[in-house]
């Protein structure tokens, strides 16, 4: 790893490699795999990860948002893209830009059917996704006879594949639920196939369940997360790597005397001598005010070092009391220790929310190719 010299952002592309391959090994020879690459892949870099995982030989990629998707194409990614959440104001740039969006409700359905007609489109490849119990997007099982009988009397638009989310994969506890909602799915899937003039491919299982319903692979998986080094089980984590660590360095060092304080609103007030660093990174950059008030510890000189006092929109300050440290020297965030699911644990909320919250103004390094 190469000494940080400022706030980085270091992206592991031989992680991401060694994520992929693991989760490869748990399929099938023949189930697809598309590689979820939503906010910034997960608060990294999506044309950069997308361009990684398009030479490992992904089968597909899915982004939240048709600009993401655009964001893609620039880039020069060529594989499809599923949009998961397209909006109708966005249609037309999504057809000029080969993407492929997922159909939720039966207004987005005729939307898209009207912006297809108007650009003189002809089986236009379309995903449509059923909410089988996640209640978040998707048709209502008793839609299927008013898709179907749209779909078969026009021809602008031809499905591609159906799909679903599960809602409780990684936990073992809610297994009866996530086996009906994989029942529920099993049943629309042949209902649509049966009415439909064609068999669209199948697709249910996310991270965790790749990990833990592999019967349920369908035709293709789709996986975020567990790409970017984290399995929401540790025991799963320990065949991983992460993907990202975030670095930066000690910009001062300060000596704080019994009864003084730290920072604003004088949230820190320090019992006895302490020694104090200050980093530059804050809530803008993705480390918000949860962190502080000695809730979360960073690693300076290979030791803990609790973050005290609030934290500010630029700086964060650590307590070095008894490491010897120096102005310049290299603080890790986290990456493999603390991992960002550990860290974030700490301050009560989960990986995906710190990964995606890293600011874009921190700047990205490379290892690998």
């Amino acid at each position: 790893m190469r000494k940080a010299h400022e706030t980085v952002l270091e992206i592991d592309l031989n992680a991401l490699e060694h994520n992929y391959r693991f989760l490869k090994s748990q399929l099938r020879p023949e189930t697809k795999f598309l590689a979820v690459v939503k906010a910034f892949a997960y608060g990294s870099d999506a044309p950069r990860i997308a361009q990684k995982l398009e030479t490992l030989g992904v089968d597909y990629f899915a982004v939240a948002y048709v600009s993401e998707g655009i964001a893609l194409r620039k880039a020069g990614i060529t594989l499809p893209i599923l949009v998961l959440h397209p909006l109708p104001v966005h249609f037309e740039s999504l057809i000029d830009n080969c993407l492929e969006p997922s159909l939720y409700s039966p207004k987005v359905l005729r939307d898209f059917l009207e912006v297809a007609q108007k650009k003189n489109q002809k089986n236009y490849p379309v995903h449509i996704k059923f909410n089988t119990g996640l209640n978040r997007l998707g048709f209502w099982e008793n839609d299927v006879d008013f898709i179907t009988e749209t779909l078969n009397e026009r021809e602008e638009i031809k499905v591609v594949s159906i799909f679903s989310h599960l809602a409780a994969s990684e936990d073992l506890k809610e297994a009866p639920f996530t086996y009906r909602q994989i029942e529920i799915f099993e049943k629309i899937a042949e209902e649509v196939t049966e009415k439909l003039k064609h068999a669209p491919f199948k697709h249910l299982l996310n991270t965790s369940g790749i990990i833990n319903y592999r019967n349920a692979q369908y035709d293709m998986v789709r996986s975020g997360i567990g790409l970017y080094g984290f399995g929401n089980d540790r025991i799963v984590d320990a065949d991983l790597r992460p993907v990202v660590t975030l670095k930066t360095v000690i910009s001062q060092i300060h000596k704080i005397e019994p009864g003084e304080t730290v920072g604003y609103n004088r949230a820190f007030t320090s019992t006895e001598y302490r020694k104090t660093a200050t980093l530059p990174i804050g809530h803008a950059d993705g480390i918000g005010r949860q962190y502080g008030k000695g809730k979360t510890f960073v690693h300076v000189k290979g030791q803990l070092a609790l973050i005290i006092g609030n934290v500010c929109m630029d700086m964060i300050m650590i307590d070095v009391t008894g490491i010897d440290c120096a102005a310049g020297d290299e603080v890790i965030i986290f990456g493999e220790n603390p991992t960002a699911e550990s860290f974030a644990a700490s301050a009560n909320t989960i990986s995906y929310e710190l990964l995606t919250g890293i600011s874009q103004r921190v700047k990205r390094q490379y290892m690998g190719r």
